[in-house]
């Protein structure tokens, strides 16, 4: 995405802010959008900038004797990204699970507010926001069902195919596998939907 702050040119004074931003960018990341307090709500305090990157968001204060502090989130570890909008600004939240990598059990830790939000800017981030988030929470999914598999015995669903291993190698098929199989079967004939054959195999999965 090219780098945007949607209807607006950079206010006097942020074109530092901005700099600090792209300084901060590894080979290969770029800006996409960026956000920044209104001054209405920043009259008692240096107005906090926050940017999202092809890699992570990131937030950016203005020290007071100058210079920037900057923190940032991965987009592996957001979880949660909520907005509220009103008729001149916008707050926006941003939920993280403590460490990442696609680690399903991590605790979440870290929970970020930004009040007073330009809307259209805060608007732009949130959807940027959505957008990474959907990407890996399709990840997650996926490792949770090769999670699911190892639980199960082996046995692997996917591409029309059913593959299976443990016992059924050594000639015998396990409860569990010969149900999953049956169910997997009448997916395939269409006798059950999607969210029926998930149903039963966690089912299944659970009583393992």
């Amino acid at each position: 995405m090219a780098e945007s702050a949607p209807g607006d040119r950079p206010e006097p004074g942020l074109e530092s802010a901005l700099a600090t931003l792209r300084g901060l960018l590894t080979a290969g990341e770029t800006l996409e959008a960026w956000a920044v307090q209104r001054r209405l709500f920043a009259l008692n305090h240096r107005r906090t900038c926050i940017a999202a990157t092809s890699g992570r968001f990131i937030s950016l204060k203005r020290r007071l004797l100058g210079g920037y502090d900057s923190a940032d989130i991965r987009w592996q570890d957001l979880k949660e990204t909520r907005i509220s909008a009103g008729i001149l600004a916008a707050d926006l939240t941003l939920v993280a699970q403590s460490s990442s990598d696609l680690n399903i059990g991590s605790e979440v830790n870290r929970v970020w507010t930004f009040t007073g939000l330009r809307k259209d800017q805060a608007q732009g981030l949130y959807r940027i926001c959505q957008q990474h988030d959907q990407v890996w929470r399709e990840k997650r999914r996926i490792r949770e069902l090769e999670e699911l598999r190892a639980k199960s015995g082996g046995v692997q669903i996917g591409s029309g195919q059913s593959a299976y291993s443990g016992a059924e190698v050594a000639g015998t098929e396990s409860e569990a596998a010969r149900r999953l199989r049956q169910a997997h079967e009448m997916l395939e004939a269409k006798l059950i939907s999607d969210s029926e054959f998930e149903s039963i195999k966690a089912r299944i999965v659970s009583g393992l």
